[in-house]
């Protein structure tokens, strides 16, 4: 497995930077699992000046994302031929960074969104990722990472743009056991009743919402759940992403993954139903060993 990996500036700026926190608690999962690394020029250099991944052959590097290094990720993302496709992306992004918002970062996003792979842009997000394909090769579980499976103490938000819908439905109906362990779950206007429409029909009490229901996306509810995720009351959010469509309150959409970003230690996002699908079977594995 491949990953393409960038880290804004301030993410490698100095020793306890967000990338050294997340090398430091998963650089051993990491050779467990042989995973490639393609990190930017910049990113791979401040990962050997640290002293992390020292002699890991699946570490590569790509050339500065002034050379158009973030550029060959994203086309590596999309697949040019056997040795060049990447399987996600890890972009540790500073939401007031500028060049967060250039277009190959926001391509990077986009087309693992398109193709059904993790993008990844926190620290709590790559912890999580690790530890839950470490769970699927067998791996013993990482006591380090035991905050992620409490789920009995957190919130999560579950979010889908009209076409997204009917996969968020089917995902919640799926994996309906492992939601129903999270304290609160919370959703945007027509995606939260349809939620609650399912959970009553497979014997949650009527009288009790099985998720609280905030505004329609249009209406700003984007924007009062990422509150709820600066405040530190959401710690994750499953958001299945239409990237074929432009919308109206596409700042609200930003604001709300620029406010996970901002949280990168304690917010995870997920915007596929795949990796979501694969995070949920991960939980019952760990539980179940």
């Amino acid at each position: 497995m491949r990953l393409g990996l960038a880290a804004n500036q301030l993410h490698h700026a100095h020793a306890d930077a967000a990338l050294f926190r997340w090398l430091r608690a998963s650089e051993a999962g990491i050779r467990e699992l042989g995973l490639g690394l393609h990190a930017v020029g910049r990113t791979y250099d401040a990962i050997l000046r640290a002293g992390h991944l020292e002699s890991y052959a699946p570490l590569r590097r790509y050339p500065y994302g002034r050379e158009g290094g973030l550029m060959k990720l994203v086309a590596e993302v999309v697949g040019l031929g056997d040795d060049r496709v990447l399987d996600g992306a890890i972009y540790l992004i500073d939401p007031v960074d500028p060049s967060s918002v250039f277009p190959e970062a926001v391509a990077l996003k986009r087309q693992c969104v398109i193709h059904g792979k993790p993008f990844i842009s926190t620290v709590a997000s790559a912890r999580d990722w690790i530890e839950f394909e470490r769970v699927h090769a067998g791996c013993t579980a990482d006591p380090g990472a035991d905050r992620f499976y409490a789920l009995e103490t957190q919130t999560a938000a579950l979010i889908a743009h009209d076409a997204m819908k009917p996969q968020m439905l089917a995902y919640a109906d799926e994996h309906f056991d492992v939601l129903s362990r999270f304290a609160h779950r919370v959703g945007t206007g027509t995606t939260g009743q349809r939620l609650n429409e399912l959970a009553w029909s497979r014997g949650w009490p009527k009288d009790t919402p099985w998720v609280e229901r905030y505004e329609s996306g249009p209406m700003g509810g984007d924007a009062q759940i990422a509150d709820l995720v600066l405040e530190g009351r959401c710690q994750r959010a499953i958001f299945f992403e239409d990237p074929h469509v432009a919308r109206q309150h596409e700042a609200d959409i930003q604001l709300l993954e620029r406010a996970v970003t901002t949280r990168t230690d304690e917010a995870v996002c997920m915007t596929s139903p795949k990796v979501a699908a694969r995070w949920a079977a991960a939980v019952r594995l760990r539980a179940a060993a």
